[in-house]
């Protein structure tokens, strides 16, 4: 049974706010990367080898932790959405697809502007900027299509006890060293009150060595503001060790 997209818009309309939202997070952290390393890439000195080393190893990490996301959506919400409405990923799951086949292409880009002779090295990496932009346009209104559609049938389907069991199953799956480099994409973007609650239940949950490794992760990336109010909710401001000079 497939799920018309006009249900969809409708079920979405009539959701009463606010709900478990699987993807609100790592699609901000998401998001941010992407746009950080088009940057990056739009900027890059071709003649500086450091510099194309480190900007280039910038578009693997991504190309990676988006092949990782596609995985993991494909395993855990995916499967989700057809145990309870059968056909409703299908739209998604070929953009998929296609998103998988994209990374392979960027990633053979990267590949040959890092084996090009100098001369050759203006056209790759503007072919490069131009394709990466591409990608990251088409995963923007992908994205947004997660966030309405597909979070209309999960909530239709789904209470929120069941989606958070869902979610920490998906986030128990992620190696630490993944874990690790999301997180300073995750929680530096994360509004103050979405960043609060991360890091307050992996506070409560983690092992200490865990949870100081996360926030000595983040620190660097949030303002002094930022900090002092995450420590504080936290119940963390008097804490030298966790308070950044």
């Amino acid at each position: 049974m497939n799920i018309h997209p006009q249900e969809m818009t409708q079920l979405a309309a009539a959701q009463p706010a606010p709900r478990l939202d699987l993807y609100a997070g790592i699609h901000k952290a998401l998001r941010a990367l992407m746009t950080d390393t088009l940057l990056a890439v739009g900027r890059m000195d071709i003649g500086d080898d450091l510099e194309l080393a480190a900007t280039t190893q910038r578009v693997h990490e991504l190309l990676d932790l988006c092949a990782s996301h596609l995985a993991h959506e494909n395993q855990f919400i995916h499967a989700a959405m057809e145990a309870r409405a059968p056909g409703a990923s299908d739209l998604i799951a070929h953009e998929h697809e296609e998103h998988g086949q994209h990374i392979a292409s960027l990633g053979g880009l990267v590949g040959a502007l890092l084996n090009s002779p100098l001369a050759g090295r203006a056209g790759l990496a503007l072919e490069l900027y131009r394709q990466l932009a591409l990608f990251i346009a088409d995963n923007f209104q992908h994205m947004h299509v997660e966030e309405t559609a597909h979070n209309a049938v999960l909530w239709s389907r789904y209470t929120d006890a069941e989606l958070a069991d869902l979610h920490g199953a998906l986030v128990a799956s992620i190696p630490p060293e993944e874990m690790m480099y999301t997180l300073r994409w995750l929680v530096p973007f994360m509004n103050p009150a979405e960043r609060q609650t991360m890091m307050g239940e992996m506070q409560v949950h983690a092992p200490a060595p865990a949870f100081a490794a996360a926030m000595d992760r983040v620190r660097p990336h949030l303002s002094d503001a930022e900090w002092a109010k995450l420590t504080r909710g936290l119940g963390l401001a008097a804490a030298p060790g966790l308070v950044a000079a």
